[in-house]
């Protein structure tokens, strides 16, 4: 059996490839609830795997990211533009967020639409030099948040999908 055979013919190897999907930035949780429905979990599988995933990144980013374009700048100089831009989105977001601190960042993050997520909301929170273990609760409840409104979503559109025999 090959890798892919396991993640996509394995209760835990979906698990695990939805763990993974909710990783990525952009797609998070929005997308890997959607997606481990379809593979076949249960939305509340689908929705623990997904918090799990999207959470993983979250301290490295807030502890890790502003060492890592410092070090893309210097290494890799092509890069530096995609770095402007990461860190100018970050600042943008970061004044919605700063107005109510912890709760602003609990609100961005919790708001299932694209922009917001727990990746910008750690960009944020590491630009705006939250500590980590202020800034994750607001992050972490926030995704539950946002995954709770995916699911209810999801579940309740592929409810109402056709059985096909």
């Amino acid at each position: 059996m090959n890798i892919m055979q396991w993640l996509t013919g394995d209760q835990l190897g979906e698990l695990v490839f939805t763990i993974l999907v909710s990783m990525v930035p952009v797609v998070e949780l929005r997308g890997g609830i959607p997606f481990g429905v379809a593979l076949g979990l249960h939305p509340l599988l689908a929705l623990a795997a997904c918090i799990v995933g999207n959470l993983i990144p979250v301290p490295f980013i807030i502890v890790y990211i502003r060492r890592i374009f410092f070090w893309m700048r210097r290494r890799i100089p092509k890069l530096g533009h995609l770095v402007d831009r990461l860190e100018q989105k970050a600042h943008l977001k970061g004044k919605k967020v700063n107005k109510y601190k912890y709760l602003g960042l609990f609100l961005f993050v919790a708001i299932p639409l694209p922009g917001t997520g727990a990746w910008t909301g750690s960009l944020a929170a590491a630009f705006l030099d939250m500590p980590l273990r202020k800034a994750l609760p607001s992050i972490f409840f926030g995704v539950v948040t946002a995954g709770l409104v995916v699911t209810m979503l999801t579940y309740g559109v592929v409810s109402m999908l056709p059985v096909v025999p």
